[in-house]
C-alpha cells in the first residue's frame, strides 16, 4: 500500500493544497483537477460527516491531488470510521500535548500497535478484504498530522514532536492568534513570530511543518523557512470573493437585507 502524500512529505519537496468547505463531491472533483498536490476534506468547521467525506474521497480519486480529511475532534471513533471509508492522511485538530498525539496515533493503527477497530470485511480501504494481507500493511499507510493551536500546545511543541507516528504538525493561525488575545489578527507580528519559530523547530525535529495561508507573501515566507504542506485557499472563499468581485464590476451591491435574525 502507498501514501503519496506521506512519500512526498518523507522526501522533503514542498507540497501546495486547498481547502475544502463546501461539503460536496462535485466541487471536489472540479477542484480536484486545478493541480493542487493536496485538497483538505474539512469536518470539524464545514458541515461534512462520513457520507459526505466518503463521496468527496471517490470523487477525488481519479486525480492527482491527494485528499487529507480533518476530523471535529481526536475521537477514536470518528477516526476509525474515517480510515474505514478510505481516509488515509488525517489532520487531527486541537492537539494539546503528547498524550494527546499519542492517542490520534493510536486510534490509526490495528492492534498491537494501536486501537483503531478492525472491521475491513466492510471497508472501502481495504477494498472489502480485496486488498491482501491489509490487515498488515494498513499501519504504515497511515498518515498522521496534528494541529497546534494554542499557546499551551506550543509549549509542548518539543514532546509532541517527540511522538512516534506522528508526521507533520500543522500550525494553526485562526485558534492560533484568538488564544494569543488577537483574535482575527494571524498577521500580528506576536503572532508571525510564534508561526515562523514553531516551523522551524517542527522541520529541525524531522516532522513536516503545515499551515493553511491565503495571503501569498507570507504562504512563500512558511515556505522558505521549511513548511512542507501550505494550503493555499479555501474553496468558500474563492466562491464567495470571486462572485462579489464579478458582481461589483457589474455595479451590483451586496444585499444582505433578507439575512435577519437565525437562519
Amino acid at each position: 500500500m502507498k501514501n503519496a502524500f506521506k512519500d512526498t512529505l518523507k522526501a522533503g519537496r514542498p507540497q501546495i493544497g486547498l481547502w475544502l468547505g463546501l461539503a460536496n463531491s462535485y466541487s471536489a472533483e472540479l477542484l480536484a483537477g486545478a493541480g493542487f498536490d493536496w485538497l483538505l476534506i474539512d469536518g470539524e468547521h464545514a458541515p461534512n460527516n462520513v457520507q459526505t467525506v466518503l463521496t468527496q474521497l471517490q470523487a477525488i480519486a481519479p486525480y492527482p491531488s491527494q485528499p487529507v480529511v480533518r476530523p471535529s475532534w481526536n475521537d477514536p471513533v470518528q477516526i476509525k470510521q474515517l480510515l474505514d471509508v478510505g481516509a488515509q492522511t488525517l489532520l487531527i485538530p486541537m492537539v494539546q500535548n503528547a498524550d494527546e498525539a499519542r492517542n490520534a496515533v493510536a486510534a490509526t493503527r490495528y492492534p498491537p500497535a494501536g486501537i483503531r477497530g478492525v472491521g475491513s470485511a466492510l471497508a472501502r480501504a481495504s477494498r472489502w478484504n480485496r486488498i491482501p494481507d491489509y490487515l498488515h500493511q494498513a499501519n504504515d499507510a497511515m498518515c498522521v498530522l496534528v494541529q497546534i493551536e494554542t499557546r499551551e500546545a506550543m509549549s509542548n511543541l518539543a514532546s509532541i514532536l517527540d511522538v512516534d507516528g506522528i508526521d507533520g504538525v500543522f500550525i494553526g493561525p485562526a485558534d492560533l492568534s484568538a488564544d494569543m488575545g488577537f483574535a482575527g489578527n494571524p498577521q500580528h507580528p506576536e503572532v508571525q513570530a510564534a508561526i515562523e519559530n514553531a516551523i522551524v523547530q517542527i522541520r529541525a525535529a524531522g516532522k513536516a511543518p503545515g499551515i493553511l495561508m491565503a495571503n501569498e507573501p507570507l504562504a512563500k515566507r512558511y515556505l522558505e523557512l521549511g513548511a512542507l504542506f501550505v494550503a493555499v485557499g479555501v474553496d468558500t472563499t474563492l466562491l464567495a470573493r470571486g462572485a462579489e468581485a464579478l458582481a461589483a464590476r457589474f455595479g451590483v451591491e451586496k444585499n444582505l437585507s433578507g439575512a435577519s435574525g437565525v437562519y
